[in-house]
């Protein structure tokens, strides 16, 4: 069969590479892919890059190609309603509906929703007035949390630590109009404190099935220091999440939502990402849901399962995930992100990357900002690359990716060197 992943990260590149692992599989098309996805090798089938993004002209591909599933790696697409445009014509494919997608796509929305059906979250107001805001922000006090409402590739939450910072956030979205449509309605909420995990799961709209579970870096230096990114390394499984806390989140936020949802007659199907503020107390409150597998989480959680995924999507299509029990490599994965010179703010592009090693049974290297230009592999995004190592505990794992990332050159090249640091502390 033929299979069509649609995205150009690194999250997309894993879900391509596992997928090729299939026997069952001829050919996986990647749209638009990156400068990593096309590959042809001995423990592979075809991967190949499609140069399309428009939904109508992926809906047609897919048609004339018969492809048999189709799988959405990013927010945009989803919440422009791709899954809504395939299924009108017929196709299969994994994901929510543009209508389903609000959880993400619409902060106010996602906050709306936990507080109708009682998800713990952090308590919150919204905003289209600036003044209001302020005035908000002077009652409750620093440090506070300022959320753009829409999707803004990473850069729409802004953790304020004090008041100028939050009333600088709340002029950025509201006044000065710099994140677009997308700022131009604020979530304020109270920031919590604790360590923050992430809660993947697969939903077929009434039948969850957990993936590993797996923590992510959001700031861009060593320490959790420096401004928040798209996420700078991942590691899985989480020590945070114990199984009774796993049991926890099962039951006071990923079960209620999927209920939820198929109460207020919006059905879930697809990858739900609840982002998790652990207390110290073990206290659990969802900072944010996705409607997509996590990047960089994806990387290293591809890396450890064993099973096929073609079948997972298969019972996915058949809402039958119930009768799914995935397996996993026992080794943990750890991917550090390798960025861009002045990323996250406004990235350069055209650098020449060298010396990516060979896949091999201890690290993987993932693509996500490169592209192929006369022969030569160069940056074109943000998080370029990322880095996984596999071995029996966290410390081994994160020294086998440095290991591998040692031999990586790229001009301006920017990693944190303490990926896992939070759980090697808690062994």
């Amino acid at each position: 069969m033929k299979i069509l992943v649609i995205g150009s990260g690194g999250r997309e590149h894993a879900l391509a590479w596992k997928i090729a692992q299939s026997p069952k599989v001829q050919m996986v098309y990647v749209a638009p892919g990156n400068g990593g996805t096309p590959v042809e090798s001995k423990h592979l089938h075809g991967i190949t890059n499609i140069p399309m993004t428009d939904i109508a002209e992926l809906a047609r591909f897919a048609e004339v190609e018969k492809i048999a599933y189709t799988v959405v790696g990013p927010e945009k697409p989803l919440s422009e309603g791709i899954v809504d445009v395939f299924r009108a014509k017929g196709l299969k494919v994994f994901g929510p509906t543009q209508q389903a997608a609000q959880l993400e796509s619409s902060k106010d929305f996602a906050k709306a929703f936990m507080k109708r059906h009682r998800i713990p979250t952090a308590d919150y107001e919204t905003f289209h007035d600036a003044a209001a805001a302020h005035a908000y922000i002077d009652q409750k006090g620093a440090p506070i949390v300022i959320k753009a409402d829409g999707l803004a590739a990473g850069k729409g939450v802004v953790v304020a630590m004090n008041l100028e910072e939050a009333h600088q956030a709340v002029d950025m979205m509201l006044s000065d109009n710099k994140l677009g449509h997308a700022g131009a309605r604020v979530v304020i909420e109270e920031f919590l404190t604790g360590e923050e995990a992430s809660f993947i799961v697969m939903v077929d709209g009434k039948n969850i099935l957990p993936m590993a579970t797996s923590q992510d870096h959001k700031r861009l230096l060593d320490h959790d220091q420096g401004p928040n990114t798209g996420g700078m390394g991942a590691y899985s499984p989480a020590p945070v999440v114990t199984p009774e806390l796993h049991a926890k989140v099962l039951r006071q936020i990923i079960k209620p939502t999927v209920e939820g949802m198929a109460k207020d007659g919006i059905p879930f199907t697809g990858f739900l990402y609840a982002g998790l503020m652990i207390s110290p107390n073990k206290e659990v409150k969802t900072l944010e849901f996705n409607c997509r597998m996590g990047d960089p989480e994806t990387q290293p959680i591809m890396a450890r399962l064993k099973s096929d995924f073609v079948d997972v999507l298969m019972h996915a299509d058949n809402q039958t995930l119930d009768q799914v029990e995935l397996q996993w490599d026992p080794r943990v994965a750890l991917g550090v992100v390798m960025a861009a010179h002045n990323y996250p703010n406004t990235p350069r592009s055209g650098d020449e990357i060298t010396g990516i090693p060979e896949e091999s049974n201890h690290h993987i290297v993932f693509h996500a900002g490169t592209s192929f230009k006369d022969g030569k592999l160069l940056t074109s995004g943000g998080r370029v690359l990322c880095v996984v190592g596999l071995d029996g505990n966290v410390k081994g794992a994160q020294t086998r990716a440095y290991e591998a990332l040692k031999t990586i050159q790229f001009n301006g090249s920017q990693y944190r060197t303490d990926i896992g640091h939070l759980a090697i502390k808690t062994k």
